[in-house]
């Protein structure tokens, strides 16, 4: 029986900043076997030149983190992508974790708990509601790194090519193949946001946001809402 091989993607966007670190804690996955593919939408820093040091592949694409993330999944060579923004540090053995719990349960995708690094104590009951409403609704964020097997992501259509709401919109289709793994062990996403518009505005524009979502509002307006260009 072949080893299932995993691939991560980075959608990335002017990181030049923190590119560095963000690959360098995804070295030892790298060491051991998984992809690292970096998918940039037109940064005007650094970013490519120091992902490049880096990773397996840089690649280009149209800005966007779906059609980025896309990008990245079809040129993936792993049995199993994994989707990870640059602020979000993944658990040790993050591979093993992946690949074994699969295999062990049979499900087609998933995504693991978040803690939120930041300033406010609030912080830790916004992640561990996260987490709880994940694990209720079988809805994956972002935030989570979610994964799937690729043949399960292409059976789907990948990610909906929108600006927002693109984890949402394929939770409820991958929800069709299976219900997600929801892994115990924790990624650390960054509390940048929370950290600077505040704990209760950032939950009440994210509740709104994804009610008006629920209700059918265009994802270009709800982008523009959370403070996409």
């Amino acid at each position: 029986m072949s080893v299932s091989k995993l691939s991560i993607i980075m959608p990335v966007l002017d990181e030049g900043e923190g590119i560095a670190a963000s690959l360098d804690a995804l070295a030892k996955l790298r060491a051991l076997g998984t992809e690292v593919i970096v998918v940039d939408g037109g940064s005007r820093d650094a970013t490519i030149q120091r992902a490049r040091l880096r990773a397996d592949r840089v690649l280009s694409a149209p800005r966007g983190r779906a059609l980025q993330m896309n990008a990245g999944a079809a040129k993936a060579v792993g049995d199993v992508l994994l989707f990870l923004h640059a602020d979000t540090r993944l658990p040790d053995d993050a591979d093993h974790i992946v690949l074994q719990g699969l295999e062990r349960s049979g499900r087609a995708w998933g995504r693991f708990n978040v803690r939120i690094d930041g300033r406010s104590p609030l912080l830790i009951v916004v992640g561990w509601l996260m987490n709880m409403r994940s694990q209720l609704t079988g809805i994956a964020t972002g935030d989570q790194a979610m994964f799937v097997r690729r043949d399960a992501f292409h059976e789907a259509g990948g990610f909906a090519e929108i600006p927002l709401m693109e984890d949402i919109a394929l939770s409820k289709r991958l929800k069709r193949a299976s219900r997600p793994l929801c892994l115990s062990e924790r990624v650390v996403t960054s509390g940048r946001r929370w950290d600077e518009h505040g704990v209760f505005p950032t939950i009440l524009l994210m509740w709104r946001l994804r009610l008006a979502y629920f209700f059918g509002a265009d994802p270009k307006e709800l982008a523009q809402q959370y403070g996409y260009e």
